[in-house]
């Protein structure tokens, strides 16, 4: 694997692991295959440094501006379930802050705080990345079509060549997850399995090798025969 390709770790934290009922509060449903998720990132992270490939951490926090620093969309959504959601815990909610034990960073490995979805918003990821001269990004983490998608697009306007490992995200059910890889699909992400993405010699050229890439054959198919 090339020098030039890094590992970003999008929020795995424990927000996911717990269990106080804010997530029930907000109408959002248990992450899909959470544990699965979980042990493939935290083999393509061993894999990665055994690589020397770095792995660089998001970790998801609220805006020290508070609600004033929020998308006032969310900002809304969050005061009309207030009644619902549990009384403040300075411990806990520290606690959700945290990177999962079981995927702790290890020494070599960069953690960057971020208060928005995209990783390279407000924050010194690019620097970072520049300083280490990377030019390919392997997208891994929560949620696929939250965060992990939000960064995606950005890098991709950054123009890093980017791939997410399809078995290493997750999201509120396979649904969201399989419509957020074929979005990304579209853009040109390589999408595949962590290992193929991370072999030596990887060419992540599928969105240059596949037919309808990202997008229904068998509409692609009714489309033209109807124009013609």
């Amino acid at each position: 694997m090339t020098s030039q390709t890094a590992v970003l770790m999008i929020d795995m934290q424990n927000f996911y692991l717990s269990d106080d009922g804010v997530r029930d509060a907000f109408g959002w449903p248990p992450i899909w295959r959470l544990q699965e998720t979980m042990a493939e990132c935290a083999a393509l992270m061993d894999a990665a440094r055994a690589q020397g490939v770095p792995v660089i951490y998001s970790r998801a926090v609220p805006s020290e501006a508070g609600m004033l620093g929020a998308n006032p969309r969310a900002s809304r959504h969050i005061a009309s379930r207030a009644d619902r959601t549990p009384a403040p815990d300075p411990e806990h909610d520290a606690w959700k802050e945290q990177i999962m034990d079981d995927l702790a960073p290890q020494s070599g490995d960069i953690v960057i705080v971020k208060t928005r979805p995209s990783f390279f918003e407000y924050t010194e990821l690019e620097p970072v990345l520049g300083n280490l001269g990377v030019r390919r990004l392997i997208v891994a983490g929560l949620q696929t079509n939250v965060c992990v998608e939000a960064t995606t697009r950005s890098a991709l306007a950054h123009n890093f060549e980017v791939a997410v490992p399809e078995d290493a995200v997750s999201t509120d059910g396979p649904d969201l997850h399989w419509a957020a890889l074929n979005s990304m699909r579209v853009l040109y992400t390589e999408i595949a399995p962590w290992r193929e993405l991370l072999a030596p010699g990887a060419s992540w050229d599928r969105a240059f090798t596949t037919p309808n890439y990202g997008r229904n054959p068998e509409y692609w198919s009714e489309t033209v025969a109807a124009s013609r």
